[in-house]
């Protein structure tokens, strides 16, 4: 009985007006006041605080109701506009998620179509007038070769362009093209290469100054050299990218530059392989460049 009788005088509360609220309060609070000034006529100030204690903790609750009762009547007046809100952020998550599971499945196809390619451009030569095994992938000649592993390359860069593994791809294409001696859809390619990821980018880099190099852009391939070596990456290290210009003059007979490379290498790279490559090449050991 006591739980039900607290449960309808909070409902008939609640759904009264802030200003019957603050009355009904004053009123509590000024029989409660003189309840207790009659009962302990000698503590009028403990009955004052007790009373202002009362007061506060009733007007919080019926600012609590009144806010309760303001965001109901706010839900109920827009439930519409709620209900049509709370569809789209569904849907813009449904598209997210579908967004990346097409995403992740084309990954996934280019990876594979990627590999494919891969295992065709490290496929064996076969020896001269060998017949070919029909269990393994093998050419007859590197050209061969580089033509399959050029079509599979640039079918996976054409289709999944927008993967890591297409990107990569057409990296691979620009290098078969110019196996094949195509320079100039090679330097198409590795150009296009450069837009992808940093690694991938400085690989393209380091390619386009060698095909500079040997259709005679010289000014072109140390450009080319200098921005990996500015940008270094996982794939291509600052004292790696040292290394490739250092040849390069090597190869042009530009003995001053080449040696001053070496020794920055020397320094920076003690015991490592990079060092290692410099020091012995100061000291002549290495054949040069060609």
């Amino acid at each position: 009985m006591m739980t039900e009788f607290l449960r309808n005088d909070w409902l008939t509360r609640f759904t009264h007006s802030p200003f019957t609220c603050y009355t009904e309060v004053s009123a509590r609070t000024t029989a409660l006041a003189t309840a207790h000034a009659s009962n302990s006529p000698q503590n009028p100030k403990e009955n004052l605080t007790q009373v202002a204690t009362y007061t506060r903790r009733q007007l919080k609750q019926d600012k609590f109701i009144t806010a309760a009762q303001t965001t109901g009547s706010w839900m109920e007046e827009n439930r519409a506009a709620v209900a049509v809100a709370g569809v789209a952020v569904l849907v813009v998550i449904g598209i997210a998620i579908g967004g990346y599971l097409m995403y992740q499945a084309r990954s996934e196809k280019a990876a594979a179509a990627f590999g494919a390619a891969l295992k065709t451009y490290q496929s064996p030569i076969r020896p001269i007038n060998a017949p070919p095994d029909p269990s393994t992938e093998s050419y007859a000649n590197a050209q061969e070769r580089a033509q399959a592993a050029n079509k599979a390359f640039l079918a996976v860069a054409d289709q999944y362009s927008t993967t890591q593994d297409g990107r990569n791809a057409r990296y691979y294409a620009g290098l078969t093209y110019e196996d094949l001696g195509q320079n100039a859809s090679a330097e198409d390619s590795l150009k296009k290469a450069e837009g992808g990821s940093q690694d991938i980018s400085n690989l393209a880099k380091v390619a386009l100054a060698s095909l500079y190099h040997s259709t005679g852009r010289d000014p072109q391939a140390i450009a080319e050299y200098n921005e990996v070596i500015a940008h270094p990456s996982t794939t291509v290290p600052v004292n790696l990218g040292k290394l490739d210009l250092a040849s390069f003059y090597e190869s042009t007979g530009n003995m001053a530059e080449a040696r001053k490379l070496w020794a920055q290498v020397k320094d920076a790279d003690k015991t490592g392989a990079a060092g290692q490559i410099a020091t012995e090449k100061l000291s002549g050991k290495t054949a040069p460049a060609q």
